[in-house]
């Protein structure tokens, strides 16, 4: 029995003759006929009780038809999720994220994916630049939101956004009361909190070498793997602290943001993904490209 034996049954079926089924098909009445007969004769049992001017279904055929109704229904569904899958519009991705990401680029990014993709399930995971690496090499994750540089083999990446640094002190800081724009050289002295370098090269070095150019290098205090609890420390007055200026959206009382002068450096996050991306990897780089979010 194929597939095109239970369409021709549920063509007759329907019709209830078989000139009109025919027709429906787009072939001739005596071949149907026969690939009625044939699968009659292959099931063991009549479908159909014809007389000159009638045909009806019989018990059997009758329970046959409904089945045969669920099962090409199935095939269809099963065709049409195949092409969805094959458009990267259906399945899952798992998404790393650095949490300063969530304070600009992510949100948007995400909302016109699950507008274009509504049937694809996102699973997201707030994740260091060097854990997004690590799960992508062992295909924990499908893509991530990560601080560059990125140079490993197998793993793509591409700039999604660019912002300049801003200045994070404590409200009680006296420069907190100044113009929006204070000099980092009058932070020589001052105790910084600073992100590991050892999780984030690209930023660390981003923040050293704008201390650097300013004629000091940083007195490091704490050391926070997240940028919400430097903000938090800073609010508690355990230091100053330079972040990117996107985190002026991370509302926090006791903090104040102040601009650099010598801001001159541009810090950056990137998408990251394998080699031989899956199709719904490759559709969400197109609504991200789409959106406006990646610098090609």
């Amino acid at each position: 029995m194929e597939l095109r034996h239970l369409r021709y049954f549920i063509a007759v079926a329907e019709e209830l003759n078989f000139t009109r089924a025919a027709e429906r098909l787009h072939m001739a009445q005596p071949p149907l006929s026969q690939q009625i007969q044939h699968l009659e004769a292959e099931l063991g049992f009549q479908l159909f009780r014809r007389t000159k001017r009638t045909v009806v279904l019989t018990e059997a055929g009758q329970v046959f038809f409904e089945e045969s109704q669920k099962i090409m229904q199935q095939v269809d569904r099963a065709i049409q999720l195949g092409k969805q899958t094959s458009r990267g519009e259906l399945g899952q991705l798992t998404v790393g994220f650095v949490s300063s990401s969530a304070h600009n680029v992510v949100p948007p990014i995400l909302q016109a994916f699950r507008t274009r993709c509504p049937a694809v399930k996102l699973e997201l995971h707030e994740l260091t630049t060097n854990e997004q690496l690590q799960r992508l090499r062992f295909g924990q994750i499908d893509i991530g939101f990560v601080r560059p540089p990125i140079e490993e083999d197998g793993i793509n990446s591409e700039i999604v956004f660019r912002e300049p640094l801003i200045l994070a002190l404590p409200e009680t800081h006296y420069l907190a009361d100044s113009r929006a724009v204070v000099e980092l050289r009058s932070l020589s002295a001052e105790t910084f909190i600073l992100f590991p370098r050892s999780l984030a090269p690209g930023l660390y070095d981003a923040i050293v070498s704008l201390c650097l150019q300013a004629g000091f290098s940083p007195i490091a205090g704490q050391e926070a793997i997240q940028m919400q609890t430097i903000i938090s420390l800073v609010a508690a007055e355990m230091g100053v602290a330079i972040v990117p200026a996107s985190m002026q959206n991370f509302q926090r009382s006791g903090v104040v943001y102040k601009s650099l002068p010598e801001s001159t450096c541009m810090v950056a996050i990137a998408l990251i993904w394998r080699n031989s991306p899956t199709q719904a990897v490759q559709r969400f780089l197109e609504v991200a490209r789409q959106s406006g979010g990646l610098e090609i």
